[in-house]
């Protein structure tokens, strides 16, 4: 028989299954860019602390452009300025955040980002498409769409929340092998440096970059594409071998 559960004993319930999986799940009342004791056990840092940009700089600058704002436990693009990456770099991690844009909004997260593969983070990272897919005119095309493994993988499917809502991403990169996450779906997941990998480059804008997605390690990327777009909870955790 289906019993419910006290609104604290569901909250338990659902961050160790979350757990247990290896996930992270934020909690819906919880506190924002916040480490549960349990995170901190898994290996979880902080990206971003809620207040500054400490860890962060613009991609081939010393310095965060004045761009990216912070604001009440947010950071958000304002204008155009370029794109942010972390002054660290990552192998094999699991990176979790938060996001949302305004209406027709577009930008990207990037990873294995490399400062000397070009003159944009594009041409080395791979993309985690951010969109509003309801108005964009890209988001009339799923190699394109929120959660697609840009202009390579589509989605599964559409599990995407509405403009001015927030979405949990999650990355999962280890290897070879890529998941993407979004709001507790896998959508997509692919195999770097396979045949299908291969071919699917190949029929892309990025057979005329030679670094793309060819790095083993690099830099987190958030994409400055010209429109407001917010994030919070960005935290990461190194993966180990198998």
């Amino acid at each position: 028989m289906f019993r419910v559960l006290p609104s604290g004993a569901r909250l338990v319930a659902a961050l160790a299954a979350a757990l247990a999986c290896g996930s992270v799940v934020m909690a819906q009342n919880g506190a924002a860019n916040a480490l549960t004791p349990q995170e901190k056990a898994a290996g979880w840092r902080l990206l971003f602390d809620g207040t500054s940009l400490q860890g962060w700089r613009g991609f081939k600058q010393k310095a965060a452009p004045e761009s990216w704002k912070v604001a009440g436990g947010e950071l958000t693009l304002v204008g155009k300025g370029g794109d942010l990456i972390t002054n660290d770099q990552f192998d094999d991690f699991e990176l979790a955040l938060e996001w949302k844009l305004a209406k027709g909004g577009n930008s990207g997260i990037f990873y294995h980002v490399l400062e000397e593969g070009g003159d944009q983070a594009y041409f080395t990272g791979p993309e985690y498409q951010l969109l509003d897919n309801s108005t964009h005119k890209d988001g009339a095309s799923p190699l394109t769409s929120t959660g697609s493994n840009y202009a390579l993988n589509p989605p599964a499917r559409d599990v995407s929340k509405p403009v001015g809502e927030w979405n949990q991403t999650r990355i999962v990169a280890k290897g070879p092998h890529v998941e993407h996450w979004l709001n507790g779906v896998k959508v997509v997941e692919y195999e770097l440096w396979s045949a299908d990998w291969e071919a699917r480059v190949k029929a892309s804008k990025f057979a005329k970059m030679p670094g793309y997605g060819r790095a083993k390690t690099g830099h987190i990327a958030l994409q400055d594409h010209g429109d407001p777009v917010s994030f919070r909870n960005i935290k990461v955790r190194k993966l180990g071998s198998t």
